[in-house]
């Protein structure tokens, strides 16, 4: 086994002295999947958890599902989301349950606490019970059934590992990737469907195919239904990001500041995917087409997370400076104690390395 030495972190202090060094691993590949930059172990295998809903999203299209129940972006977009629970997010979720004809019963994903602190101090105060409908993941699910309904296979089971569905998941995940079947490794995410683990490095290819696919640049098969497919998703997840996140959700916010130029997306502890579709900037970091980002952060840390993909993105000097101060909360954001005084604040110490 390959040990690697990094002093790669993003820190958190407290009063000027360091409580926490919260590690960073990171691959930067161009459109070719040629890595460009890394930061700790690129190579490190990471469970994409919520960060291979894209390409998830990608085989849910491919069954004919969107064609058939005339899915629209805002659709797509909540089935590539990690949303908030809002109310908005809900009844997008009963949509498209109503539209393919299923019913919240049918959802293999259970209800929890909301990822937004504004919706879970609303759901507390009316003594609200989260059902599965209201689990950030019920996008997807809803997806998946939908797909399952145009494979014509069994609803009960969509969830299941074998199931026709996440055998077409799986196919699609691994070719958006680049990757051979025995090199994926599959566990149960928290939402109970199959998750993805493959090298860092994988994740940032997937991410740049989406953004290659976006720009409209095909090494392969110009216009394939793939790309075709893969574009549809990008667009979807940049001009509905609402529906991706929610309010003051990073996922969000990020889209909206860089105005269709990439899309990012979460993935449960600590892991972040962005796809950058080719610029100015892109051209000048010596890759070819677009950019695939991959990061995760050792600890799960997510506030650290967030922290590390806003110093990326500053260090590749990616979109211009209005953009990227957008994320100037999230890029040293700091750390208040219970009466609101600030007691420290986490940055990023690392340098992007050139190979």
């Amino acid at each position: 086994m390959r040990t690697v030495l990094s002093n790669d972190y993003v820190i958190s202090d407290r009063g000027g002295v360091i409580e926490n060094r919260h590690a960073v691993h990171a691959a930067i590949v161009d459109s070719t999947g040629r890595l460009l930059y890394s930061l700790g172990d690129p190579s490190r295998v990471t469970l994409a958890r919520s960060a291979a809903k894209p390409a998830q999203a990608v085989a849910i299209f491919e069954t004919g599902a969107f064609d058939r129940f005339d899915f629209d972006d805002a659709d797509l977009a909540l089935m590539c989301a990690s949303h908030s629970s809002e109310e908005r997010h809900v009844a997008r979720a009963r949509d498209i349950l109503k539209k393919i004809g299923a019913h919240e019963g049918n959802l293999k994903c259970g209800g929890h606490t909301p990822l937004s602190d504004a919706v879970n101090r609303a759901w507390i105060k009316s003594d609200f019970t989260p059902t599965a409908v209201c689990s950030n993941c019920s996008g997807k699910h809803a997806g998946m059934i939908a797909a399952t309904i145009a494979l014509g296979a069994d609803v009960e089971t969509y969830h299941l590992p074998t199931h026709p569905i996440q055998v077409q998941v799986k196919k699609a995940v691994n070719e958006i990737c680049g990757l051979d079947e025995q090199d994926s490794r599959w566990g149960l995410d928290g939402c109970n469907l199959p998750a993805p683990a493959f090298p860092l490095l994988y994740l940032a290819r997937m991410y740049a195919s989406f953004a290659t696919a976006a720009s409209g640049n095909h090494t392969t098969t110009t216009q394939s239904p793939r790309a075709l497919a893969q574009a549809r998703v990008f667009r979807a997840m940049s001009q509905n990001s609402e529906y991706v996140g929610g309010e003051d959700r990073f996922c969000t916010i990020l889209m909206r500041a860089y105005q269709g130029l990439l899309i990012g997306k979460l993935g449960a502890d600590g892991c972040y995917g962005v796809g950058i579709q080719e610029s100015e900037q892109t051209k000048r970091l010596g890759g070819n087409g677009s950019i695939g980002i991959a990061i995760k952060i050792e600890d799960g840390h997510v506030d650290a997370l967030y922290s590390a993909v806003a110093e990326i993105l500053e260090q590749l000097q990616i979109g211009n400076p209005a953009m990227r101060q957008e994320l100037a909360r999230f890029h040293s954001s700091v750390i208040k104690n219970t009466v609101g005084i600030v007691t420290g604040k986490l940055v990023p110490c690392f340098q992007l390395r050139e190979l």
